[in-house]
């Protein structure tokens, strides 16, 4: 069963990658990866990744600015008590694992991404 802050921070990245769909010009293609929130329900932080990679400075910048009006869309689309205070990063996980597709791809080796390497 997943708990009430998980069920929060998941909605919270849907409703923060609606806003930015909606407000973000295309150069760069900013994705919201996911979102954090913490125990207090006061902050929350979320990930971003973009294309191009160089173009990631400029995104949190427009991310930043931007903050408090997605603060008010969250307000407006969800029920909950107290909005979190909203902190956004680069999601340097997914980054580094398409990095790692990339490389798998090119050397022509099988993944083994989220299998079981146990031996029995």
């Amino acid at each position: 069963m997943e708990s009430r802050q998980t069920k929060v921070a998941a909605l919270l990245a849907e409703l923060a990658a609606n806003y930015v769909q909606q407000e973000a010009n295309p150069n760069p293609l900013i994705t919201i990866t996911r979102a954090d929130i913490s125990k207090d329900y006061k902050n929350a932080t979320i990930y971003f990744t973009t294309i191009p990679e160089k173009r990631q400075d400029d995104a949190l910048i427009f991310l930043k600015r931007i903050g408090g009006d997605m603060r008010k869309y969250v307000m407006k689309h969800m029920r909950i008590k107290h909005i979190p205070h909203l902190d956004f990063m680069v999601d340097y996980g997914e980054r580094h694992r398409q990095t790692i597709d990339k490389l798998v791809q090119k050397t022509g080796t099988e993944s083994t991404f989220g299998e079981d390497t146990q031996t029995q």
